[in-house]
């Protein structure tokens, strides 16, 4: 999370290898645009930067943070996708809507990601408001979505690391 001490896009390089076989799905909730866009840009960027290939990376745009969850399992219903970033942004208003909003794609997402047994990565903003958001979208707190990306390889290589370990047994 970005704090004043920590950026988005500043993680630890280990674990970012060369993913040029590997195929992603970036799942991108079209409410709050501006800030989704951003997002998706920072998380195709960084999957560029770490070698994958773009015809390997498809793009699913749905209505709502809401919807992200079942975007992400017809994702992996094909099964070349290795890993699913999920794009999202809610900002709080008024009534409680944000928080049955948040616990329900956090739920989502996780079951996805368990039923799957791949990588689905949480790459929602929630925050108080719009400035938040544009903080986190590639502003002063750098750009979740690159986060995101960066989660997204790092789970790989852990998969990697442990089949690995698995066969030696």
């Amino acid at each position: 999370m970005a704090s004043s001490k920590k950026n988005l896009s500043s993680y630890s390089q280990s674990g970012m290898e060369d993913i040029s076989g590997k195929h992603f799905a970036i799942v991108v909730a079209e409410w709050n645009t501006e800030i989704t866009e951003a997002l998706y840009t920072g998380a195709f960027e960084t999957l560029l930067k770490y070698g994958a290939e773009k015809k390997k990376i498809k793009r699913m745009n749905v209505p709502g943070t809401y919807e992200l969850s079942l975007g992400a399992q017809w994702a992996l219903e094909d099964k070349k996708i290795d890993a699913v970033i999920c794009l999202g942004c809610v900002i709080q208003g008024e009534t409680r809507h944000f928080d049955f909003i948040c616990q329900a794609v956090a739920q989502g997402i996780t079951n996805v990601a368990l039923k799957f047994s791949k990588p689905v990565i949480f790459g929602v903003l929630t925050t108080d408001n719009q400035q938040q958001a544009l903080d986190r979208a590639g502003g002063k707190h750098g750009n979740k979505g690159d986060e995101a990306a960066a989660t997204a390889i790092k789970m790989l290589s852990l998969k990697t690391i442990n089949s690995n370990t698995k066969s030696k047994k």
